[in-house]
């Protein structure tokens, strides 16, 4: 079932969850134990992130300049399928510009679809961290509403080779991310939000914002999608803070600020754990505003620990 229409059918605010395939060397014990805790809450569906491999420089023995693989997470596709067919549950596996050619992005798609995982999230992903801005692969995509487009027409039986055989249309339907507080390369908040409406406009059936710690930022950002005509379902994405260094960490890396009252409170805290007892307890707050306001879904990323979301899923849902 599609995600905007299992959104539709809802009688009540869903939960659901992200998890992200375990680094090279690890094993799918990592995510059962992410996902078995979070289990009695009834996830409506769990999403599947998407990671291209992160790179380094340093000079060779020739004396030349040769980039290197540093980390690897394995391939999604894997993971997702493992995930929906142990646990008989919906999966929103991500699909990202980063890293990948559009005849990867083509063959990942061809596996979903092989899978019957119509639901996908689609991204551009981050820039290298090596990099000052960010840099599409050759013949890969710049801009999520161009793989957008791609997996479009996919579902029109258009694939990237005119003479490929047996194109068949696929049946994918696709969400797209928001940024409540921007995105980092967005220029204004105004430019965000019209990117964000041609990506509405090119078939996208629902929105899930990136992380934000004021609902405030969520319900403006909410009302200003609805008054330039995006009328898809916003689905607030929110997190559990969990260490003290993500007080400062989190900002700069996500483009968002936290409000006054958390982070005077997260100075405070002198172990990781008073720093997670914080962040949850802020967390059950945000949540139980956003559920008071009827939103469509509280989806919540985990970042690969379960007990402070169950803690807040016991308080809220």
């Amino acid at each position: 079932m599609k995600i905007s229409d299992i959104i539709k059918n809802a009688k009540k605010t869903l939960f659901t969850f992200e998890i992200l395939p375990p680094l090279k060397g690890g094993s799918f014990g990592e995510i059962q134990r992410t996902i078995e805790p979070l289990l009695e809450f009834s996830p409506s569906y769990i999403n599947v992130t998407c990671h291209r491999a992160e790179t380094a420089y340093r000079k060779n023995q020739k004396g030349e300049t040769e980039r290197y693989t540093t980390k690897k997470r394995p391939g999604s596709v894997g993971v997702a399928a493992a995930v929906k067919f142990k646990y008989n549950i919906e999966i929103v596996p991500h699909v990202i510009c980063a890293g990948f050619t559009r005849d990867e992005t083509e063959d990942a798609l061809i596996d979903y679809n092989y899978l019957e995982m119509y639901n996908l999230l689609v991204l551009r992903g981050d820039k290298m961290k090596s990099d000052p801005v960010f840099i599409a692969e050759k013949n890969g995509h710049a801009h999520a509403v161009d793989l957008l487009l791609q997996i479009k027409n996919m579902n029109k039986g258009i694939y990237l080779n005119d003479e490929i055989e047996n194109a068949t249309p696929t049946n994918f339907s696709c969400g797209v991310a928001g940024y409540p507080e921007k995105h980092a390369d967005a220029k204004s908040m105004e430019q965000d939000i019209l990117y964000l409406k041609e990506k509405v406009d090119a078939g996208a059936d629902y929105i899930v914002t990136q992380m934000f710690f004021d609902n405030s930022k969520y319900f403006d950002f909410v009302k200003r999608c609805r008054e330039i005509g995006i009328s898809i379902p916003i689905i607030p994405g929110v997190k559990p803070i969990a260490t003290m260094n993500q007080v400062d960490v989190l900002p700069k890396l996500f483009n968002l600020s936290l409000p006054k009252e958390l982070e005077t409170e997260l100075r405070k805290c002198t172990t990781n754990e008073d720093a997670k007892s914080v962040g949850t307890e802020w967390l059950t707050m945000q949540a139980m505003e956003l559920k008071k306001a009827n939103v469509p879904a509280i989806h919540i990323y985990t970042f690969g620990i379960p007990d402070n979301v169950a803690k807040v899923c016991k308080a809220v849902f």
